[in-house]
């Protein structure tokens, strides 16, 4: 097995300041603060103002998260990988941009789409190419404004989503080093794209000759479905990167799953043996930033000082596509944020 290997070296996350209670979200729609807390625990998500884009939210993340590493930061970092379900452009992608923002040169910049799975597939891209010896350093950005594609009217996706983004500095190091990225484990099944989609505005809905209906470029979702694809696939996925590594269940210091659903992580939790208490949740205050919850959720708990050096962590998510993916990877030996 080689010895090389990512490593994580700064982290950094960002959340428009924003908030939208779910007080001000009863007040316009046929819901209550007690239906959606006992349904998905949010209490809050945060929300951007008019006129910031997704690429605004990177850019403020990765500039976190740069920071946070140091000189391995700016002087190291040749490639960036932004995952996102709602772009700054259909084209061209947002991390180009996002990399001439952060003043990084002319590195390589590339979008990942895989709906809510979106940073692990991220995360895969990244620790492929240090492993492979294309990049040094790689910036792996998980960004949403999700608030842009969602109807208002809709309370099944309307009390779930927010806006936000988080980011992680990858450099190339070796596996025995504590933040080392150890092992991922990816999947998909694109027989259930229905289940979660944005009907309108692609090639296939303009391929089909008439116009969209204005609920068609909206988040469509079949919501008791997803909870039963996402425990199973989320479960099998976490398996099957536990496997690959040689870590049990009960060596797991923390579970970071795809901030999604407070029932979700908890059934998730349940269908590994997990104790509650090792899962990393702070849904309650962001809600469902899509791409953005897996390093939201890390830099939220980093700051709290959750987790300690060599800790190991199992990080897993599901998302439309249908889309899964895991990664474990231990915490790194200094202070991220």
């Amino acid at each position: 097995m080689s010895t090389h290997a990512a490593v994580l070296t700064g982290l950094g996350g960002y959340l428009p300041p924003r908030t939208v209670t779910n007080e001000e979200l009863s007040d316009r729609l046929d819901t209550s603060d007690e239906w959606i807390r006992k349904r998905t625990g949010i209490r809050q998500r945060h929300v951007v103002d008019p006129g910031v884009a997704t690429g605004d939210l990177a850019v403020e993340a990765g500039h976190r998260a740069l920071k946070s590493a140091g000189a391995q930061g700016w002087n190291a970092v040749d490639m960036v990988v932004v995952a996102t379900t709602t772009p700054d452009h259909p084209l061209p992608g947002t991390a180009p941009n996002v990399a001439a923002r952060l003043g990084l040169g002319p590195v390589a910049a590339l979008d990942v789409q895989a709906g809510c799975s979106g940073f692990v597939y991220a995360l895969a891209t990244a620790t492929a190419a240090l492993a492979a010896g294309h990049a040094e350093g790689v910036l792996v950005i998980g960004a949403e404004v999700f608030s842009n594609v969602l109807n208002p009217a809709d309370r099944t996706t309307a009390v779930i989503f927010g806006d936000g983004a988080g980011a992680i500095v990858l450099r190339a190091g070796d596996r025995d080093e504590p933040g080392a990225v150890l092992g991922v484990d990816l999947g998909s099944d694109g027989t259930g794209l229905e289940l979660a989609t944005i009907p309108g505005g692609g090639a296939r809905q303009r391929a089909s000759g008439r116009q969209p209906r204005p609920d068609e470029g909206y988040v469509q979702m079949n919501g008791k479905e997803i909870f039963l694809q996402a425990v199973r696939r989320m479960a099998a996925s976490s398996s099957a990167v536990l496997g690959k590594v040689g870590w049990s269940v009960d060596q797991i210091d923390h579970v970071v799953g795809h901030q999604a659903n407070l029932r979700i992580l908890h059934s998730l939790a349940q269908q590994l043996g997990v104790d509650k208490r090792r899962v990393v949740s702070h849904i309650e205050s962001a809600g469902n930033t899509s791409a953005a919850s897996i390093p939201l959720a890390l830099a939220d708990a980093a700051a709290r000082s959750r987790f300690r050096p060599h800790d190991r962590l199992l990080l897993t998510a599901f998302g439309a596509g249908l889309t899964w993916g895991s990664a474990a990877l231990t915490w790194p030996q200094t202070t991220l944020v």
